[in-house]
């Protein structure tokens, strides 16, 4: 007689993985960041946090970066993902493969490099840091924008796109109002995915001009330096920042594209 596992049973190893991994771990952060030195319950550590110019400053300038990366990948990925979605190429896979091989090399051989590319150049062109840091950014995660907007533009009904036309829409007014909003889905999941890592990565930054000035590596510093409590409050706030930009955008994701696919119909 064979044996049947239901699907609680089954879902005990993920529970344990979940627990030793993601919930314990989390449970220390908090514990710090809500507790001072000697262990006793405080807020001071948020209220440094939001005095300090150096920590404002490293998450305004986090951000920054994060918001102009994914500006930028979005404005190469969205026309690259719909050539590739909607031209009927036959080798459309193939040429999607290539903007994905990157992504299967180590990420520090990869800035490595294009940071040697940019050492070569830079004796004709002048870089700023920030714009090496833009552009080993969207290097990095152009892909990962890519990928959902040429996943939701290969599902998009074309149907939708013939009737427009056949009302005599314009190839413009086609694009915005029926093909932009109908991959609003796609936008969201490629925004999320990109803006998100690009706030907290520490390492094109360290590798490309040897700065600290990003909110994950000054965590990392905290660390480093066994302040716990410090790193743990930047932890938490990041999270926080991050739970609401993803609520945010799932939600907002969901109402327009019913709102859109309704109007349509």
């Amino acid at each position: 007689m064979k044996y049947k596992f239901s699907r609680k049973q089954l879902a005990i190893p993920y529970g344990i993985f979940l627990l030793l991994f993601v919930i314990l771990p989390l449970l220390v952060v908090i514990f710090y960041a809500f507790t001072d030195e000697n262990g006793q319950v405080s807020f001071t550590n948020f209220i440094a946090f939001f005095q300090s110019g150096k920590t404002v400053g490293t998450l305004v300038y986090s951000i920054v970066i994060a918001v102009v990366t994914t500006v930028i990948c979005l404005l190469i990925a969205y026309p690259t993902a719909y050539v590739l979605a909607k031209a009927g190429l036959r080798s459309g896979q193939a040429l999607l493969l290539l903007f994905v091989l990157p992504m299967w090399i180590n990420f520090t051989l990869r800035i490595t490099a294009l940071k040697e590319i940019l050492t070569l150049i830079e004796g004709n062109l002048a870089f700023h840091p920030f714009a090496n840091t833009i552009l080993c950014m969207v290097y990095d995660f152009l892909p990962f924008m890519i990928m959902p907007l040429y996943n939701t533009l290969t599902k998009l009904d074309d149907s939708y796109v013939e009737a427009a036309q056949d009302l005599g829409a314009k190839k413009v007014h086609v694009f915005l109002r029926v093909i932009l909003p109908l991959s609003v889905p796609g936008i969201v999941s490629g925004v999320t995915m990109v803006f998100l890592p690009s706030m907290t990565n520490y390492v094109v930054l360290d590798m490309v001009y040897n700065s600290t000035y990003i909110m994950g590596s000054l965590i990392g510093s905290y660390f480093s330096a066994y302040d716990w409590h410090n790193g743990s409050v930047i932890s938490i706030i990041l999270l926080l920042i991050i739970c609401v930009i993803t609520m945010f955008s799932n939600r907002y994701a969901d109402e327009e594209s019913d709102g859109r696919v309704g109007a349509l119909k």
